[in-house]
């Protein structure tokens, strides 16, 4: 009975031996494949030859492959370190991987205890700008492909990285607007402004952000500082106007027609919008005088035509006397009603003048046409 717990005590002493020296095998494998794999990545960073990053893989996998090695802060930074250049440097994915490089890097980031990341700055200082590159070089394939929400998500991620960098933050607000992020679109664009470094393409490109929210007085606000600022932008001016046209705020337009006419001095529409503008705030001579402009640049303008002779006949009914007036109404009425013969405005006109100077044949003349049309 004795002879048996002994033998039994024997056998169980020869079996931890053996556990222990297993477990002394496993430790010093371990050891010698981190030190391969660091070799090799050390090769690597004197020669940037991508088979030296595939060795110096193979080899932190094996490591990796043991459960005490793989917590160890030393073989965390040493694999983030490989992956994080795997993802750069293979950019194209040419080697195989379970999973891909980058959250291969990241997950072993999350194992480094932040005691431990205090001693290795410039290891995850070479990490992080690694997965930066990677997230870069993949927002731009995806860009390249139409893929703005992929790319959107990759831009995000380098800004994490490396926040505020303006690159990052321009690209951030572009995609975010194609990917139809529009708060987050706000956040970018705001952002540069804030930051300094900006020019009227921002201010334009948050204004248009503030339009697809339906953010209509942020918009103008937006623009009208953007006026203020870049008072030589024409892409700035002519938004400006647009939204001053959308909100028919004629004062407004009146007030900043003539800079938008600096860029474009024979822009027929923006004469004729300039000119309607005046009127519309009863300034008539200044009206006068785009609505003359406008047949200048197009002699068989409908609209100019109408307009002036408009202009020309309220001053004839407002003094009957003025023949003036009453040849030049008949003349550029007659004249719209020459380049569109059956608008009813000029036809409408023309009866009202036929019917004050009392030009009888005329108005019966403009009447069957318009009862025509009527018809």
């Amino acid at each position: 009975m004795k002879k048996t717990v002994k033998t039994k005590v024997f056998f169980k002493l020869i079996l931890i031996g053996f556990v222990l020296h297993l477990g002394l095998l496993s430790s010093v494998s371990a050891q010698s494949t981190f030190k391969e794999s660091n070799n090799h990545f050390a090769r690597y960073t004197q020669d940037g030859k991508l088979d030296h990053l595939k060795e110096a893989k193979n080899f932190i996998d094996k490591t990796y492959q043991n459960k005490r090695d793989s917590n160890l802060a030393r073989v965390n930074i040493l694999r983030a370190m490989v992956y994080s250049s795997l993802a750069y440097s293979d950019s194209t994915r040419t080697l195989e991987y379970e999973v891909d490089p980058i959250d291969i890097t990241q997950a072993s980031l999350k194992k480094i205890r932040k005691r431990d990341k205090y001693s290795h700055q410039h290891e995850l200082s070479f990490i992080q700008q690694n997965l930066a590159s990677a997230h870069v070089y993949a927002a731009e394939k995806a860009m390249e492909e139409s893929d703005y929400e992929t790319a959107f998500l990759h831009f995000k991620e380098v800004n994490k990285i490396n926040p505020d960098n303006l690159d990052v933050l321009n690209n951030l607000a572009l995609l975010s607007y194609q990917a139809e992020e529009y708060e987050e679109a706000e956040i970018y664009s705001s952002s540069i402004i804030n930051s300094g470094e900006y020019d009227d393409n921002h201010y334009l490109q948050l204004a248009k952000v503030y339009r697809k929210q339906g953010n209509e007085q942020a918009e103008l606000e937006t623009l009208k500082k953007a006026s203020e600022e870049f008072p030589e932008s024409k892409e700035v001016i002519f938004r400006l106007v647009e939204v001053y046209v959308q909100n028919k705020d004629y004062p407004a337009i009146a007030e900043i027609i003539d800079r938008a006419i600096e860029f474009e001095p024979e822009n027929v529409s923006l004469n004729y919008l300039a000119g309607y503008a005046n009127e519309n705030q009863n300034r008539v001579n200044d009206a006068a005088d785009y609505y003359e402009k406008v047949i200048a640049l197009d002699e068989n303008s409908y609209k100019g035509n109408l307009a002036l002779g408009l202009v020309e006949l309220k001053t004839f009914l407002n003094d009957k006397e003025n023949q003036t007036a009453q040849y030049n109404a008949q003349e550029y009425l007659l004249k719209a009603n020459e380049i569109k013969p059956y608008e009813v405005s000029a036809l409408k006109s023309l009866a009202v003048l036929y019917e004050n100077t009392g030009n009888d044949s005329q108005l019966d003349r403009v009447n069957l046409l318009l009862n025509q049309i009527d018809k």
